[in-house]
């Protein structure tokens, strides 16, 4: 009985707290909140995680299997990338990566929502594309991480 109430307590604690990664400036993070187009042949990908629950964990997330950065709540990233082709998203997870492949077209913006989910020893993370409105809303509440710091 006490393994069972230690492995809970354990568990709770994964749960909570608030892990912190490295940030833009609010200025980078204001522009950015923006959503203009991107650049001609581009398209815009926003990867984003709201909300507390898995709080003290972070995920890596992969663009094309290059780090784009460590998640944490509340946070949320941007890149431009090709546009017209399909590109690979991935996420750090319990036993291997979560992967989301992504067709962009020119000239779009695009996003992505990573959530944290229950796992059988750890939280794991997954990824699912959302729709323009709902993602700006929950967008204009975060703030731009950095990109390129990946804990693997």
């Amino acid at each position: 009985m006490l393994k069972k109430i230690a492995l809970a307590a354990f568990a709770s604690s994964l749960l909570v707290g608030c892990a912190s990664v490295p940030m833009e400036d609010k200025q980078v993070s204001t522009q950015a909140k923006a959503f203009t187009a991107p650049a001609t042949g581009n398209a815009g990908l926003y990867i984003y995680r709201a909300g507390s629950f898995g709080g003290a964990l972070k995920k890596d997330i992969w663009l094309n299997d290059k780090c784009v950065g460590e998640s944490a709540p509340n946070i949320f990233f941007y890149q431009q990338v090709q546009g017209g082709v399909e590109h690979k998203l991935s996420t750090e997870s319990e036993f291997s990566p979560n992967i989301l492949l992504v067709q962009t077209e020119p000239g779009k913006n695009y996003y992505v929502r990573q959530y944290i989910k229950m796992g059988a020893f750890v939280g794991g993370a997954n990824l699912e594309l959302v729709d323009e409105q709902k993602a700006q809303k929950a967008i204009a509440d975060l703030e731009l991480a950095k990109t390129g710091n990946c804990s693997q």
